[in-house]
């Protein structure tokens, strides 16, 4: 072999750099730009509800565990609600269901605001109006998420979702820091009066945008139906599964830094109410930072590298912050807690919506949330009981400690599966389809797909099938099985139940191009001179 001249050897690909400012490039479209307004202005208003909250329920009482429970308070609506909501947001026009959810934190914040003036706050009723702005909470989180993919283009998504980070952490300064100044200098009252006032004009704001919502062709799902079909396609796909063990895992002992973050601040000296805000704020300043450099993080490593060096770092914040002496020393560990709970948060994000479909991305997303919302929940109950019995910086060290274990495993045993399936909608006329007529019997439909395989190319057809059993239930069928002729044995059947006609045709709206690609994958194991012979029948009642 002669050798190769320098002017002949390869020179490998730049990797590609992405453009100054990628990070802000979504802000030039005017409808996200003004959405994310007012995502900026919601967010404002929670952390301004949960610091004044939180801080109320330590003038009410001393205990840990009451004290934690406000965060559980908060985010437990999220997980007991986030699958209704999500299938609410994929049925109903996502524009209007976004305005209602606004007016409903109005008026949370109005009857707040109402206890206060007339003496009637207690340690269970301000749990009660907790749970009850977290309510609105769940109601509002799932159709914004579903709404962010449709306002920016694919590539720009992960920028968006970082700006939204920018959004929620640009508010966990500014929240905190008025709602701070209100309480010193007027009241706990007008924090809720503010958040009422603001909540209201958001509302107003997002009837300004003026979005087409495109009905089905075949009706409104059915919310039971839609919640089921929700939660198989998260199950099916390897992803989303990878995704919510991952995200779970972060926020179940991250969360025991922010639900004991009063007490800390109180703890340290000179501590007090300014202490609190000031660690929020360089919580929120340290992720604000981080999400510019994200882009440029996300060409050098990959999801799960930034998850668990981001899981490393907010592990190390929590355990300086359990024996952290003063703000000098407690501030720079929130400052690198916030970079860590942004960068693991936002990767998780991105790899959740390039998962999901549009058909089912408010559902999809919804989960998403409520495992964080849910382990969140648990998380700080379960840190704040240990932190009761045992002592605060205990239980924070374990919470540090434990968190980064768990995470190695979930990243060795949960994995994606292989390659990133193609959510765009399949190209239309892709099948012939249904007969266009319904049949005239009401019941479920059975669909027989007969196939007829080499019997040396079985193994390969197996594995190719079982990948068409996670699609089709992915898409909504309630069963599936691949049966085989004993007398013939180069005869398959492929048999999928649909809970009814219109949610057998449905599966055909729901097809994506990934399904596409593995449509001609099966089909290429058929040797017959015919397509595959369907067969479909309604289940007598």
């Amino acid at each position: 072999m002669p050798p190769i001249s320098p002017e002949e050897t390869p020179i490998p690909p730049a990797r590609p750099q992405p453009p100054k400012l990628a990070a802000l490039e979504p802000l030039r479209l005017p409808v996200f730009r003004m959405l994310w307004s007012t995502w900026l202005i919601a967010n404002i208003c929670m952390w301004m509800n949960d610091v004044a909250a939180a801080w109320m329920m330590t003038s009410l009482t001393t205990s840990p565990i009451w004290v934690a429970l406000v965060q559980s308070a908060s985010t437990l609506p999220v997980f007991l609600l986030g699958l209704p909501s999500g299938a609410l947001a994929d049925i109903l026009d996502r524009r209007r269901w976004l305005v209602a959810t606004q007016f409903w934190l109005a008026g949370t914040a109005i009857v707040l605001c109402a206890a206060l003036a007339f003496d009637l706050m207690t340690a269970p009723l301000l749990l009660a109006l907790t749970f009850a702005n977290g309510i609105g909470l769940a109601l509002r989180w799932p159709v914004f998420a579903a709404i962010v993919p449709e306002l920016v283009p694919r590539p720009q998504l992960p920028a968006a979702l970082g700006l939204n980070g920018i959004a929620m952490n640009a508010s966990r300064i500014v929240g905190p820091l008025t709602a701070g100044v209100l309480i010193a200098s007027a009241g706990t009252v007008w924090v809720f009066a503010l958040n009422a006032v603001l909540s209201v004009a958001s509302g107003f704001v997002v009837l300004r945008w003026r979005r087409e919502h495109t009905p089905n062709p075949l009706g409104r799902e059915k919310l039971i139906s839609a919640m089921r079909v929700g939660v198989q396609f998260v199950w099916q796909s390897h992803r989303m599964r990878a995704v919510l063990s991952r995200i779970t895992i972060f926020f179940f002992h991250s969360t025991a830094l922010l639900a004991l973050l009063p007490l800390l601040a109180r703890n340290l000296k000179g501590g007090g109410a300014g202490t609190f805000t000031l660690l929020l704020a360089a919580m929120g300043t340290g992720a604000i930072l981080a999400v510019l450099f994200l882009p440029r993080l996300r060409q050098a490593l990959g999801r799960d590298q930034l998850v668990l060096r981001g899981t490393v770092l907010q592990s190390l914040a929590t355990a300086v912050m359990a024996f952290a002496p003063n703000a000098w020393v407690a501030v720079p560990a929130m400052f690198f807690g916030g970079m860590a709970w942004i960068t693991v948060a936002n990767s998780l994000s991105v790899s959740a919506q390039l998962a999901l479909p549009d058909w089912v991305r408010a559902r999809g997303m919804s989960t998403y949330q409520m495992a964080i919302m849910g382990a969140s929940a648990i998380g700080a109950a379960l840190w704040g009981q240990v932190a009761t019995v045992t002592a605060l910086n205990l239980s924070l060290a374990i919470a540090a400690a434990s968190g980064t274990l768990l995470m190695l495993v979930a990243l060795r045993w949960v994995t994606d599966g292989v390659g990133e399936d193609d959510t765009r909608p399949a190209e239309a006329g892709w099948a012939a389809g249904p007969p266009a007529e319904a049949p005239q019997e009401d019941g479920r439909v059975v669909i027989m797909v007969e196939y007829l395989i080499e019997p040396a190319r079985a193994a390969a057809f197996h594995l190719v099938m079982q990948q068409t059993r996670r699609a089709r239930l992915s898409q909504g069928a309630i069963g599936w099985e691949l049966l085989h002729d004993t007398a013939q044995p180069s005869r398959y059947v492929e048999q999928i139940v649909d809970e009814s006609w219109t949610d057998h045709l449905r599966r055909f709206n729901r097809a994506t191009a990934s399904d596409m690609v593995l449509r001609e994958r099966r089909l290429a194991f058929h040797v017959g001179e015919t397509p595959p012979v369907i067969t479909r029948y309604i289940v007598r009642r």
